[in-house]
């Protein structure tokens, strides 16, 4: 099975979550798998400000980088764009831990735009690598 391609970012990450992202559970696919993370971070961040963040969300960004930033047909640009927003969503601090209101950049990112880039980054990998990846089911990853 091939992803398909046609369409938009949007239309083609719409296509990726409703053919390869279970309802429950992690994705059988590489491809669905860096969706379903790169939403499981963006719903954490957005609804709940990072109050149940754990080991699973960290496991989301190690697999997010370890796909997205090692793909080799990306630019040095994009590994180190894809890189720089990963630590961003890594380093956060959570509401009553800040000092000052000068601090609120580092309070968990929830802006649509940093997530967006990384959709955008996996509809590149998809690109790149349209044919399926079985992802193999981490024990761990509970989220």
């Amino acid at each position: 099975m091939k992803i398909n391609l046609n369409g938009n970012n949007d239309e083609i990450s719409g296509w990726i979550w409703d053919n390869l992202i279970p309802t429950s559970g992690q994705s059988e696919t590489v491809q669905g798998e860096l969706l379903r993370a790169i939403e499981k971070l963006r719903w954490e961040a957005q609804e709940n400000g990072n109050i149940n963040w754990d080991r699973g969300f960290e496991i989301h960004l190690e697999f997010i980088f370890s796909h997205l930033c090692n793909e080799v047909s990306f630019s040095e640009e994009t590994a180190q764009s894809i890189e720089k927003d990963l630590d961003r969503l890594n380093d956060f601090m959570f509401p009553e831990e800040l000092e000052s209101r000068e601090d609120d950049d580092k309070l968990p990112y929830v802006d649509d735009d940093l997530y967006d880039r990384l959709v955008g980054h996996l509809v590149g990998y998809c690109r790149k690598n349209q044919i399926l990846i079985k992802n193999k089911n981490n024990p761990e990853q509970h989220r």
